[in-house]
């Protein structure tokens, strides 16, 4: 039996009687499924993994009840369905993995990201449906989506450049004040220049440097109060998983939930880390920005974002291929950290899950192309529902 990659495929995998690590949690087709899409946005950028097997560095992300993985040609989506049972999903990348771009400093880490949410919405969209939802609407998606950039642009980077626009303000009007009586003070005893007025640009600064502050720990707050979210917080059990697995994979370990259990849940080139490098790099850009009217200020911000995006994705790069392990770990620390935020130890079902997503792709990645159906023999393939969604 003869199957060209290109084409979709989707299998269900058999699975123990057992509760097979079901969450007891219902998925509903209420309205409130928006929210767990959007709460999930956070960490769309996937990590990346290079075994001591393979040249080649895999990213994975996690889903609704299960795992996306990346591969070189091919994208693998396993989610544990309702009833136990694991099923696979596997469809062909863009064009953009395998072109110039990647290459290209600076210009790829924009680019790549853009394509990386594309992947994770799909992804997510799956595992929505294998537990039983509804596909969302293209109205629906565009809302969830837009909503999502307009909470991320106005929380994260315009809410805290006016809160430190109004700190400039105040400690404008405070040096102004002081330079005045201190000058006044110089002048009465003739000792001009002895003292000298406070700096202009102190206010500029302290209030730039305030909005990144007030920016990390909006980023901070809002990672745990999603991780309290039920459903959230199992996502985030998955996400654990998945960084195990590709963790043993990096380290050539056997694939299976035993032996992936041993390795940490946290992994330095995780999209939180993706985050909080922006974070970083956001107070450090904005803080030399100096004064500037306030519409200017949130020009800037706006148009700061892709250049935040595309040095935090090399800063990523840059941290993974330092050779000297202090430094290395020193680079890596701020986003181990939050991942205690974002990740949870995974039980050895989810596991399962992630190891049978990265298998899939690396089967569908390498030649012959029926690798995939020989390697599934003991899988059934369904036939695609006539009202599922079609990603191109």
């Amino acid at each position: 039996m003869t199957e060209k990659t290109t084409e979709k495929k989707e299998y269900i995998i058999a699975s123990p009687p057992d509760t097979g690590g079901r969450s007891n949690l219902r998925y509903s087709n209420s309205s409130s499924r928006w929210l767990r899409r959007f709460a999930l946005c956070h960490d769309t950028l996937s990590e990346t993994s290079q075994s001591a097997q393979d040249s080649f560095s895999y990213g994975g992300q996690a889903v609704i009840e299960g795992v996306m993985m990346r591969g070189k040609r091919m994208m693998a989506v396993a989610v544990r369905r309702p009833d136990g049972t694991i099923q696979t999903d596997i469809k062909p990348l863009g064009g953009i993995y395998q072109s110039r771009i990647t290459k290209i400093p600076v210009l790829r880490g924009v680019l790549l990201l853009w394509d990386t949410l594309g992947l994770g919405w799909q992804g997510l969209e799956y595992s929505a449906q294998a537990q039983g939802e509804e596909p969302i609407s293209r109205k629906e998606w565009i809302g969830t989506v837009l909503f999502a950039l307009a909470i991320l642009v106005g929380v994260f980077f315009l809410l805290p450049a006016a809160i430190g626009q109004v700190i400039e303000n105040l400690l404008a009007s405070s040096v102004t004040t002081a330079n005045v009586t201190v000058n006044a003070a110089s002048l009465a005893v003739e000792t001009v220049g002895r003292n000298p007025a406070l700096p202009v640009w102190l206010p500029a600064m302290a209030g730039n440097l305030a909005e990144g502050v007030i920016r990390l720990v909006l980023l901070i707050l809002y990672l745990v109060l999603v991780g309290r979210i039920p459903e959230i917080a199992r996502v985030f059990a998955y996400h654990g998983a998945e960084h195990k697995t590709v963790a043993a994979y990096e380290a050539g370990a056997a694939l299976t939930p035993e032996s992936a259990e041993k390795y940490p849940k946290e992994h330095p080139r995780c999209g939180t880390s993706f985050l909080i490098a922006v974070g970083v790099l956001a107070v450090i850009l904005f803080s030399l920005a100096g004064s500037m009217p306030f519409g200017w200020k949130m020009l800037t911000r706006l148009l700061g974002i892709p250049v935040l995006v595309a040095f935090g994705y090399e800063y990523l790069r840059f941290s993974a291929a330092v050779k000297n392990k202090t430094l290395k770990r020193i680079l890596a620390a701020p986003g181990i950290w939050t991942q205690s935020l974002t990740t949870r130890e995974p039980d050895r079902p989810m596991l399962e899950v992630a190891i049978t997503a990265l298998e899939a792709v690396r089967r569908a990645d390498n030649p012959p192309a029926e690798a995939i159906v020989e390697a599934a023999s003991t899988a059934v393939e369904i036939p695609e529902p006539e009202t599922e969604t079609t990603y191109s």
